[in-house]
């Protein structure tokens, strides 16, 4: 069977966005007198900003966060996007994806407006057809297996016929909800190993080894 989509997470998986995420995380507990509640590692990359926010403030109070939320974003829109690097290998894996004729997607947690700014940084505006975000409508959507189950539905992608790949057990869990094949990039933020892996899933050690898969596909 002929894989013609791949869908890809964001952070961990396209970009290594940890280092600009943790210092505008830094920023903004500083800036509203606050100490971190938790150690501001890579563990803290992938899920939405608020979830994250009170994990790091152990606080729900929405007062609080939206303050945080408005002190981080003023820090990564300004400084993050521009030191936001892709992981080595991936561009080479896009182009030749895209020359096999593959379309590609992004599904992400992350804020649109952001993914929208490192794409263009980064100058992948023409690699993907399509980019769906959590914070893509009104209310936001749940989480990742709405997400994939919304770019299915409107696209028109039959799932036998379309990949996931991520970084995280949630996109795993995600993509198996919708009955993708999920694809685990193990040079992410992720804790999975290859003895953990639910069998179902696929290990990929490094970007490239996507090509590998797609030919088995």
């Amino acid at each position: 069977m002929t894989i013609r989509h791949w869908i890809f997470d964001f952070d961990g998986t396209l970009v290594d966005s940890a280092p600009a995420i943790l210092d505008a995380f830094a920023a903004a507990l500083t800036e509203t007198g606050l100490p971190p509640h938790v150690a501001l590692d890579n563990r803290l990359i992938g899920p939405p900003l608020a979830e994250t926010l009170a994990r790091i403030s152990g606080s729900n109070e929405p007062a609080l966060i939206q303050s945080l939320t408005e002190h981080f974003k003023i820090h990564y829109d300004r400084d993050g996007v521009v030191n936001t690097a892709a992981y080595s290998g991936v561009e080479p894996l896009l182009q030749q994806l895209l020359a096999d004729g593959i379309t590609l997607h992004i599904a992400t947690n992350k804020r649109l407006s952001a993914t929208r700014a490192i794409i263009e940084h980064l100058g992948w505006q023409r690699h993907f057809s399509s980019i769906y975000a959590l914070d893509m409508v009104e209310p936001r959507l749940p989480g990742k297996a709405a997400l994939l189950q919304k770019q299915l539905a409107e696209l028109v992608l039959p799932a036998k016929n379309a990949r996931y790949i991520g970084d995280k057990t949630e996109d795993g869990d995600a993509a198996s909800a919708n009955g993708l094949r999920f694809h685990y990039a193990a040079w992410g933020y992720g804790d999975l190993t290859t003895d953990t892996l639910p069998n179902e899933w696929h290990w990929l050690a490094q970007p490239l080894d996507l090509l590998a898969e797609e030919l088995r596909s």
